[in-house]
């Protein structure tokens, strides 16, 4: 297989995914991913009309993310009919997924130059909206595995590690901070594509807009834990509660200490995002100077109904392609779904917590489901760039027990 190389990687500021009160809550997903794709010939200067293919990853494909969200998007970028485009759901992992999947098609020779990433508008499209769940409503499949929602396992994953309420948080305000410090220095200017209002041009969002600079760790213990009340939800089949059915696969636990609050999880938001894959045949003959190769790539299925644990051996999986060790990676982004993830997987694998996710994430920026894996690898690009520094490691927990990871190495 030939290098895959990242030519661009650009994203829109991520809005609050609030209905009528988020800056990008008026604006169409498909015009959200639109502009990102009109921006992107401009900034590298690659012909539309060489593009393969164009793969976008949306969780919720329904009403405004359905009927093929990337076909669409091409179209009212304005971009060649000739263009195909591509949507793809691995939930979280949609984003970085849409990225692997364009590397492995430059990098097979089957394709030149490919743009993917991804979108959600959380604020049209909220999270649920197609109606499936966790697992379709599958009587049969549940007899076999019962998944319990995303917060029930993010809580039981702390509960089993020991952590603390004080560590949880701790994660949230480190996050805070960093996004903080990331928007004063102006660290995130490069890849931004401000939003503009489609019908009369006007900036809507040149910045993102969830981030909380004053968080305090006191504000933040403050907080009510979010999954009590769905934990004691009955469930089962014979009325079980969501908390008895996570002990009764994990009896070692005793109990469900519900430690994460709205504070310490990953944002409800709106964005998108879009990265620039080329052959090495195109680089070649273009002319074209990358910034960056993939490196290796991983995907995993672990646990389903722990479910969240999985960056670890993702990563592990990808270390393994890539002939490296924990200590080769300059920058981690490990996706903060919920704080206890982030802390899992730093314990786990034993990587020095200065490394990780030193712009901020997930809690304090912002989680657009299908972009976010698109928006992660850009940001730990532009912060390679401006460290001076060599690799990156993006890896992101998955529903129903999955993980993906991303090895990137500037070129």
């Amino acid at each position: 297989m030939g290098t895959s190389y990242i030519i661009d990687a650009a994203r829109t500021p991520r809005g609050r995914g609030k209905a009528g009160k988020g800056a990008l809550s008026g604006v169409h997903p498909q015009e959200l991913l639109a502009q990102v794709l009109r921006a992107l010939p401009q900034r590298t200067g690659f012909d539309p009309r060489e593009v393969g293919d164009v793969m976008a990853g949306i969780v919720s494909q329904v009403g405004e993310q359905g009927a093929n969200l990337a076909r669409n998007a091409v179209l009212a970028a304005g971009w060649p009919e000739e263009i195909p485009g591509v949507s793809l759901n691995r939930f979280c992992g949609s984003g970085l997924q849409a990225v692997n999947f364009g590397a492995m098609a430059v990098g097979s020779g089957a394709m030149d130059l490919v743009v993917a990433g991804g979108v959600e508008s959380m604020s049209r499209v909220p999270m649920g909206s197609d109606g499936g769940g966790q697992d379709g409503g599958n009587a049969l499949l549940r007899k076999r595995v019962f998944q319990v929602p995303q917060g029930i396992s993010a809580d039981l994953i702390a509960t089993l590690e020991g952590f603390s309420r004080e560590e949880i948080d701790a994660v949230a305000l480190r996050s805070q901070k960093n996004a903080a410090r990331a928007i004063q220095e102006k660290r995130f200017a490069k890849s931004l594509i401000p939003v503009t209002d489609p019908n009369t041009g006007a900036t809507l969002l040149a910045q993102d807009e969830f981030p909380r600079p004053n968080t305090t760790a006191e504000g933040l213990a403050a907080l009510e834990p979010s999954f009590v009340a769905l934990g004691s939800a009955g469930a089962g089949p014979n009325g079980e509660t969501l908390d008895q059915i996570a002990l009764a696969a994990y009896p070692q636990a005793k109990e469900i200490r519900h430690f994460h609050t709205a504070g310490n999880s990953s944002g409800i938001v709106d964005g998108a995002a879009a990265v620039v894959l080329a052959s090495e045949q195109y680089v070649k003959e273009k002319g074209v100077k990358p910034r960056a190769r993939i490196r290796a790539m991983a995907t995993v299925g672990t646990e389903p109904l722990i479910m969240l644990t999985a960056p670890t051996p993702a990563s592990r999986k990808a270390l393994r392609a890539a002939g490296m060790e924990v200590r080769d990676i300059d920058l981690w982004e490990i996706n903060e779904a919920f704080a206890g993830v982030v802390l899992q997987t730093t314990r786990a694998l034993g990587i020095d917590p200065d490394r990780v996710n030193v712009n901020g994430g997930s809690i304090a920026l912002g989680h657009p489901l299908g972009a976010t894996g698109a928006m992660l690898l850009g940001t730990a690009l532009d912060e390679l760039e401006r460290r001076d520094a060599q690799t990156a490691l993006v890896t992101l927990c998955i529903g129903g027990g999955q993980g993906i990871a991303t090895i990137l190495e500037r070129v």
